[in-house]
């Protein structure tokens, strides 16, 4: 008879997958909870203990750490030596193993979970006999997944065992699920104990993409179950095409940028830089400024709300071509309005909270690891002789907030909560400044600046008052400040250093 050890902690479907087994000639052996649980079910069942003929101890610390259990799963079939090995020590086969882990990700996420809980659900066993039933893959079927008993009913049915293909790669899902398990236990351990010397990283397939920034580059999306605010993997889609590479970098970066508010806000966004974003007192009003602010770029951008977009909204919407509408929620009519355009993204995001990603970015032979831009200064202090109004004041930090998610070089125009111009990624900081005052036109006077970083030279300022800007926030710190400072008194601009840069590589 064959025999199958069955021990696991998510114990949906099992008992009907026992019985499965049992259909097919198995002797079931099983442990602890799930031998109660089986024979509930009314299935026969051997206990651990019966079959090793040792009791379980130390609180079922050990149960399955025993020599008929592991020679059982590792001796080879084809060996001589090994068969009389067993016979001599009457140890059995063990045909097939169904383990899964003790719950150590879900631990770490209960809220006042205490260190002591969280060490009590490290498995021990569990992987032990995974990694031994998958080493001998070449006779031994290992099941750690749910979704796998119906493909080995289904070859169990048809050819009265499983085959070596689907055994090696249920072995191979063993080594990932393992070096998963394993990855979060000492990235636990590192975060206690302060240390910093190996990075153990973990991500799960979410998504095969249809290629990468372009047509010839292979891409996949993974994700992390770490609890992040507005993580994309929590976004519900209501409708539309699957998110490729580009989009998915896109919808992340209009999610930062909406993380940074608090109030009602608008965010279009393209190729990963804001091209409008404006607070509004209604959904409406602040979709309306946002695309005011450039309605040129867009077209084919992303756009992100925190709040539920109404039919009025959604008419507005429609008219232009969007790639990617995110947002708290939809009225059941704009829905509709929004859904008559089969190709747009649609998404439901969750609501926003204090838990922001490490940022990890790939190099050649290596990442960079970082921690989540989430402050916006460390001061305002007014340096010039010209002070700043309430009202100005206010627009300065709705600008300081923005210019730090647009790609370095920055320079952002901003009037009223709405952004008037914006100049991304250039080599020198005045070029930026001209990008910016070029989109913005009339619209740069009266408004405000924000830089990601100080001003080398005074040149960026001397622009600033050609366009008749009235108030400049950026980080300070630069050997020639003064200058800056007195080109902003020679021209009655008021200035803020905020003494934190935002540089976005």
């Amino acid at each position: 008879m064959k025999r199958a050890l069955i021990s696991v902690s998510d114990k949906a479907g099992v008992a009907d997958f026992a019985k499965g087994l049992v259909a097919n000639g198995f002797e079931i052996i099983s442990t602890g909870g799930t031998l109660n649980h089986l024979r509930e079910a009314g299935v026969d069942c051997i206990s651990i203990e019966d079959y090793t003929g040792f009791p379980e101890i130390l609180e079922g610390r050990v149960k399955t750490l025993h020599p008929k259990v592991h020679g059982g799963l590792l001796s080879k079939r084809d060996n001589e030596s090994h068969v009389s090995e067993l016979k001599a020590n009457e140890i059995g086969y063990i045909d097939l193993i169904c383990v899964n882990l003790y719950p150590f990700a879900e631990t770490l996420a209960k809220e006042g979970v205490s260190h002591e809980e969280i060490i009590e659900n490290i498995d021990i066993g569990g992987p032990s006999m995974l990694r031994s039933a998958a080493k001998n893959y070449k006779f031994v079927t290992v099941v750690t997944d749910k979704n796998d008993y119906e493909i080995i009913f289904k070859e169990l049915e048809e050819k009265g065992e499983t085959c070596l293909e689907t055994r090696q790669r249920l072995a191979g899902k063993v080594f990932n699920k393992t070096a998963q398990y394993d990855c979060l236990i000492a990235s636990y351990f590192n975060k206690i104990n302060g240390t910093e010397e190996t990075l153990n990283l973990t991500f799960r397939l979410e998504d095969e993409l249809r290629y990468g920034e372009n047509p010839h580059q292979k891409a996949a999306f993974y994700v992390s179950d770490e609890e992040v605010s507005y993580a994309l993997q929590d976004c519900v889609q209501l409708h539309g095409k699957k998110m490729s590479y580009n989009n998915i970098q896109d919808a992340s970066a209009a999610l930062d940028i909406l993380q940074e508010f608090d109030e009602t806000v608008c965010v279009g966004l393209k190729h990963m830089n804001p091209c409008g974003v404006a607070t509004g007192k209604t959904v409406f009003e602040a979709w309306e400024r946002a695309f005011e602010a450039d309605p040129v770029s867009i077209f084919g951008g992303i756009v992100a709300i925190n709040g539920t977009i109404d039919k009025e909204t959604a008419e507005k919407m429609h008219e232009i071509f969007l790639e990617i509408i995110l947002a708290y929620d939809y009225e059941d009519e704009a829905l509709e309005i929004l859904e008559k355009k089969k190709n747009v993204r649609i998404y439901k995001i969750p609501k926003k909270t204090d838990k922001n990603p490490k940022l990890i970015k790939s190099v050649r032979g290596g990442i960079l690891v970082q921690d989540y831009d989430d402050k916006v200064y460390e001061k305002l202090e007014t340096v010039t002789d010209t002070k700043v109004s309430e009202e100005d004041l206010k627009d300065l930090e709705f600008a300081n907030k923005i210019v730090k998610h647009v790609k370095s070089n920055a320079i952002l125009l901003a009037k009223d909560g709405q952004t008037v111009g914006v100049g991304a990624g250039q080599m020198n900081r005045v070029g930026a400044a001209e990008i910016a005052f070029k989109q913005a036109g009339d619209k740069a006077k009266g408004a405000v600046l924000a830089s990601d970083a100080f001003f080398p030279f005074r040149d960026s300022v001397d622009e600033a008052a050609k366009h008749d800007i009235k108030a400049i926030i950026q980080p300070g710190g630069s050997i020639r400040d003064q200058e800056s400072i007195d080109a902003c008194n020679e021209n009655g601009i008021a200035m803020v250093f905020t003494g934190m840069r935002h540089f976005k590589h």
